[in-house]
């Protein structure tokens, strides 16, 4: 018989924003002080509801495109001044990373958020996770995941279902972020959860079928 091949080491990756922590109040906040600096009438509301792309996606709404990095990078840092305070755990996010940890896994949170932004987050909220890759969306979010070597990914955008397909990883969906689950399922999401709360049942299951 031949033996079977051994699973390598466990690692869970995480998306952050919409997933990990509701950031919603940080980055409103944040477009707020630039839309005051830039006199720009910036519909904050509108801007929270689609968290996800790169920051300059969601600037190409607002400002000519010839502005758009610049707009970009002046808020990256409005948001390292102005965007921590408010940002809050998302039920379930202590716990489901506490998880990872018990059954003897590493925790990586991979984001499109800039990674210096997302490293205050998770300090000012002491999410410990083992590694952290910013600054990727969608594939781009693949070569952090095999870097890793992430078996499961859990995210709340289509692009995060991508990154994970793209990788290799299971991807995990919860619906947290802008998206339902039959919109996460028709991206090819494994499983869809409401939010993390019932992830640990779930990560317990699915070790004990892999």
């Amino acid at each position: 018989m031949t033996p079977l091949t051994p699973l390598p080491p466990l690692a869970v990756g995480f998306d952050l924003d919409m997933t990990l922590i509701d950031s919603r109040p940080g980055i409103a906040r944040a477009y707020r002080y630039l839309a005051e600096e830039t006199g720009t009438d910036i519909d904050n509301e509108l801007v929270v509801s689609r968290l996800g792309p790169p920051v300059e996606v969601e600037m190409a709404n607002w400002f000519p495109a010839d502005e758009v990095q610049a707009m970009a990078d002046r808020y990256r840092k409005l948001y390292r001044e102005y965007g921590v305070a408010g940002v809050t755990p998302l039920p379930g996010a202590v716990e489901a990373l506490a998880a990872v940890r018990a059954a003897g896994g590493r925790t990586v949170v991979v984001t499109g958020k800039h990674t210096p932004n997302a490293r205050l987050n998770l300090d000012a909220l002491e999410m410990r996770v083992d590694a952290l890759h910013g600054d990727v969306f969608a594939e781009g979010k693949a070569d952090a995941l095999r870097a890793e070597g992430v078996r499961v990914y859990v995210g709340d955008h289509l692009g995060d279902v991508v990154g994970a397909r793209e990788a290799g990883a299971f991807p995990v969906a919860v619906t947290t972020g802008p998206y339902d689950e039959e919109r996460l399922r028709e991206a090819g999401a494994g499983v869809v959860l409401a939010d993390l709360t019932a992830f640990p049942a779930w990560l317990d299951d699915y070790l004990a079928v892999t």
